[in-house]
């Protein structure tokens, strides 16, 4: 990495000139070549507009879960404590890998002893590129959006890939 400085040939990841010391962290950024790679970078999750989650207490059962679930054409619930504070998440993919086929009666069982206690989150002001990584790299569908540990919303991947979608328009 050149110094725009002085000229000094530093290794690359350098943080700063070996010979004048400048700070080189600005250099060592991505930048944008296109409109997506822009959105991904600077604009906020809001700009998803997070869907209004669909939400249950920990004592729920699985049976109304996936009534609700059913009822309202959707592949997600949070869980939330009475002050709506997100506890964890119960989705399809709990249903299927943590109920379905495994265990007998359990209609009747609540649904915090199979969601997914403490999901990971983002907030509305993260960048869409960091909640796409995060659901990337822990293969999730939907995403938890929470402001001040409160749930506030859901955004999915398809949520993104629309938002993808109308950019190359």
């Amino acid at each position: 990495m050149i110094c725009p400085h002085c000229g000094q040939d530093n290794l690359p990841g350098s943080e700063q000139c070996s010979n004048c010391c400048m700070d080189l962290t600005q250099l060592d950024r991505p930048t944008a070549n296109n409109r997506i790679e822009r959105s991904l970078m600077e604009d906020a999750v809001s700009v998803l507009h997070p869907k209004k989650p669909f939400t249950v207490r920990p004592t729920a059962t699985i049976r109304d879960s996936i009534q609700m679930m059913l009822a309202k054409d959707i592949g997600v619930l949070l869980v939330v404590n009475e002050a709506n504070k997100l506890l964890g998440i119960f989705s399809e993919r709990d249903l299927l890998r943590r109920v379905a086929g495994l265990h007998d009666n359990y209609a009747d069982k609540p649904v915090q002893e199979f969601m997914t206690a403490n999901p990971e989150t983002v907030s509305a002001n993260d960048t869409l590129a960091f909640a796409l990584h995060k659901m990337d790299v822990g293969g999730y569908r939907h995403m938890p959006v929470v402001q001040d540990g409160l749930a506030t919303g859901v955004v999915s991947v398809r949520d993104m890939l629309r938002h993808i979608t109308r950019l190359c328009q």
